[in-house]
């Protein structure tokens, strides 16, 4: 019985190459007996509304773009009925592509697409942030605004690079924010200049950064907070640890702990990031794991 695949790109996503790929992606879905039905997004939540719309009458939903493509699939999917929520076949044209690292998706679209076809569903954990979803990670504070805050143009042109030149642009204006944040009967109160609630190996383009022993549906999250330094020494020696391969947790600075909700409160607005776009501005957030929510192809 021939299948019904939905495959949503974007067609400026990464280096725009998709477009040059298109047919011999549909060629490997179709020699597969799938019956392909191709939508290019064309402006912001594009995708969303379309998912939402129509993803319920296929067997899989093929996502071909960035981590920000992902997220905007799975905000979607995520209000339909569990029962009707197809599996995501996830091919990334990205800059960065965390999440395609994290669940080893090729990154190269053309080997993703042969993967899909041969691959099982994956159930992972998603996230809730208040009433929206995410994928692997809601951060706030700094170099977290990166993604969204560099030009697609420069993206396409650079790569991951452009996501290092932003965030070195950025290091100047790094700010602190009084936060609250309770989990599992747990209060830490502090000046923190980032967090973040990831189910992820890799962040920005980075591996590691979290830890090593991370399950992607074990339904809890891996959380990393950092204090704001006392000085300008110590902010060096904080981001030589996010950065290493291995971070380990020898700096007071930095805390590390795992939950399965988490609640944010601060007296300002904070802007967040999921999966690497603007998330908005809250003062207050529920981050809640929803376990074993989505299927990705694998």
């Amino acid at each position: 019985m021939e299948k019904k695949m939905l495959l949503i790109y974007n067609p400026v996503s990464g280096k725009a190459q998709i477009k040059t790929y298109l047919a011999e992606i549909i060629a490997v879905f179709t020699l597969k007996g799938y019956q392909v039905t191709v939508h290019p997004t064309s402006q912001a939540k594009d995708g969303y509304n379309y998912i939402l719309t129509n993803a319920a009458n296929f067997d899989v939903v093929s996502v071909c773009g960035g981590d920000g493509m992902l997220n905007e699939c799975l905000n979607a999917l995520m209000l339909l009925d569990e029962n009707k929520r197809p599996p995501i076949a996830f091919l990334p044209s990205g800059s960065t592509n965390d999440f395609a690292s994290t669940v080893g998706i090729p990154l190269d679209v053309r080997n993703a697409a042969k993967m899909v076809v041969e691959g099982k569903p994956f159930f992972c954990d998603a996230g809730k942030f208040n009433e929206n979803y995410f994928a692997y990670v809601a951060a706030f504070g700094a170099f977290t605004s990166v993604a969204y805050d560099t030009a697609q143009e420069f993206k396409n042109v650079f790569g991951h690079l452009a996501y290092i030149l932003e965030g070195i642009r950025q290091l100047p204006t790094i700010k602190a924010h009084h936060m609250k944040i309770t989990f599992d009967s747990n209060v830490i109160e502090g000046d923190f200049i980032l967090g973040m609630v990831t189910n992820s190996l890799q962040i920005g383009g980075m591996k590691n950064t979290i830890g090593t022993a991370i399950s992607l549906n074990d339904g809890l999250f891996e959380v990393l907070l950092v204090k704001k330094p006392p000085n300008a020494l110590a902010l060096q020696s904080m981001l030589t640890e996010l950065v290493a391969p291995n971070l380990s947790i020898n700096n007071d600075e930095i805390i590390k702990f795992k939950a399965s909700e988490i609640l944010f409160e601060s007296e300002n607005e904070i802007p967040w990031t999921l999966d690497g776009e603007f998330g908005g501005n809250v003062n207050s957030v529920t981050i809640k794991n929803i376990h074993r929510a989505f299927a990705v192809m694998v």
